[in-house]
């Protein structure tokens, strides 16, 4: 490939390209997601749908029209600096954003020139760190295509709305926040024991003819689902189930409780728990008015909340 004419681009939508051959001719970072030129107007995006959702990412077509990108930094807290900051500042700069998927063996497939969208570029996000990290916060762009057509459906498990989105699931769903962020993640010994609580308290709930059910919850401008462990319908009660009756995962399940309570008709709250916690630690979510239950014998033993 000869030299660019500045300004020059003639690589059409949906064609398949060398890497190396579109760098050597319109510059930019040969590696890595975001590659800003120095030599020709144009900073590129390169994205693999396919590849990321094994780490959390989830670039993709949204049901708002938009590419949803997510930004460059693999270990802690993205910034906007670097190959993001190219990004928000692609158009200010006078350089086009284009958007490239990989396909195999250094190739990909130039999807088209993109600008951000006008009324919010960008939002928070999390996924873990490469290699099974911790979970840390990402920047997910979003891209407006010029002339490209998004295809008919999203790609994303959830496109950030104006308005929050709360449906009641089963019980049974094998859904938790923490395996959409990290799918890859194996559950530790306290999410088993967590599992197999909620499972056979929604039994002896059911037994005794309440309506058992646990939500999905989509807060506004927000690119997750939020699980709840289980909620009564017959008593509006939410519950949080723990596996450890550790004071770190009491603090955890009150904060949790609190967030998801925001969306439900003023429920009371509870903890499931494996046992009795310490005196302290049941004070405390007295204190906050949740109810403690843990199994005993063959039935359950709850405490007053107030």
């Amino acid at each position: 490939m000869g030299a660019p004419i500045e300004g020059d681009w003639d690589i059409a939508v949906g064609e398949v390209v060398k890497r190396a051959d579109l760098h050597a001719k319109y510059g930019g970072r040969r590696q890595g997601g975001i590659g800003p030129s120095r030599v020709t107007p144009n900073v590129f995006a390169f994205s693999n749908p396919g590849e990321g959702r094994k780490h959390g990412y989830f670039d993709g077509w949204g049901e708002d029209g938009c590419y949803h990108y997510a930004g460059e930094g693999q270990r802690g807290d993205q910034k906007m600096t670097q190959g993001n900051l190219a990004i928000l500042t692609h158009e200010r700069e006078g350089r086009a954003l284009r958007l490239f998927q990989g396909v195999s063996s250094g190739h990909c497939r130039y999807v088209g020139e993109f600008t951000l969208a006008t009324d919010r570029p960008w939002y928070l996000t999390e996924a873990p760190e490469t290699n099974g990290g911790p979970v840390r916060s990402v920047i997910m762009f979003r891209f407006a295509p010029i002339a490209t057509e998004p295809p008919p459906r999203s790609q994303l498990p959830h496109t950030p709305s104006s308005a929050p989105m709360i449906e009641a699931i089963d019980v049974e769903a094998q859904y938790t926040e923490r395996t959409l962020v990290d799918p890859a993640r194996e559950p530790h010994e306290a999410e088993r024991v967590e599992a197999k609580l909620v499972r056979e308290f929604a039994e002896h709930l059911r037994l005794q003819g309440h309506e058992i059910t646990r939500q999905r919850i989509a807060p506004s401008e927000v690119a997750k689902w939020l699980f709840t462990d289980l909620y009564d319908a017959t008593t509006n009660c939410l519950y949080e189930a723990k596996g450890s009756v550790a004071r770190v995962a009491v603090r955890m399940a009150i904060g949790q409780l609190l967030d998801y309570a925001r969306f439900l008709p003023q429920p009371k709250l509870a903890l499931l728990v494996p046992s009795r916690p310490e005196p302290d630690l049941l004070a405390l979510c007295a204190h906050v008015q949740v109810t403690v239950v843990w199994p005993e014998g063959d039935g359950y033993v709850a405490t007053d909340a107030a």
